[in-house]
């Protein structure tokens, strides 16, 4: 409840230093690319995913719109996942699949976190004048996929999460790190859309996976060890 007033004390900042202008100039560029980012990363993941499973993408996607806007209200995938188990219950996830995957994904799948921080400290690099290299950039990108596993499934918890990786890109002073934070609060509840909808996709690939592979094997295997029964 108190992120709306950080978030409203840092602009106040930026604008007694006179930077706010400049910021915003930049931050709605970032925001734009970022949400259109999300939304190749669940599209390419439904078409890929649904194909594989003889699905409709198009049908995937739109059943997925009640745990999406959900997602955007309560910028916590953790609070989304009974929302987010009916759609994987709606794009035909079986229940084991889906109790399963949806709240596993919740916790380690954090993939529009991912985009999203990524893309603002490469904004904060840019308008600063920083060294941006893709080797620095890319040893980043992996630490912090590690590091989102640990990330609470809360409003803010994925960018409190990468604070301390933040200085492997040369974002070390607090003044960089509370204009990241910003920068990622603003546009939360789209991070985490993207993160609940890329679960429903990973739930979908799973149970085609399971009962295609997994299943079937397992009742082949019980079939022969089944002991035939004696003709007389």
């Amino acid at each position: 409840p108190l992120l709306p007033i950080y978030i409203a004390g840092n602009f106040a900042n930026m604008s007694y230093a006179g930077s706010v202008f400049s910021v915003l100039s930049v931050f709605w560029k970032v925001f734009i690319i970022v949400i259109v980012m999300h939304l190749l990363y669940i599209s390419f993941l439904f078409v890929v995913f649904g194909t594989y499973a003889g699905k409709n993408p198009v049908k995937l996607i739109r059943n997925q719109i009640p745990g999406y806007m959900t997602a955007i209200g309560t910028q916590s995938s953790a609070a989304t996942i009974p929302v987010n188990i009916k759609c994987a219950e709606a794009n035909g996830v079986s229940e084991d699949i889906r109790n399963f995957v949806v709240p596993l994904c919740a916790t380690i799948h954090l993939a529009g976190s991912m985009i999203t921080i990524t893309s603002c400290a490469t904004a904060v690099l840019l308008m600063y004048n920083m060294p941006h290299e893709f080797t620095m950039i890319l040893g980043f990108i992996m630490m912090l996929g590690v590091a989102m596993v640990a990330a609470p499934g809360a409003p803010g918890g994925a960018i409190m999460s990468a604070l301390p990786f933040l200085p492997m890109v040369g974002i070390s002073t607090e003044v960089l790190q509370q204009l990241m934070i910003t920068l990622y609060l603003t546009q939360d509840s789209f991070g985490t859309a993207a993160n609940i909808s890329g679960d429903n996709a990973i739930a979908v690939f799973i149970d085609k996976f399971y009962n295609k592979h997994i299943k079937t094997k397992i009742k082949i295997e019980t079939a022969a060890e089944r002991p035939v029964s004696k003709i007389e």
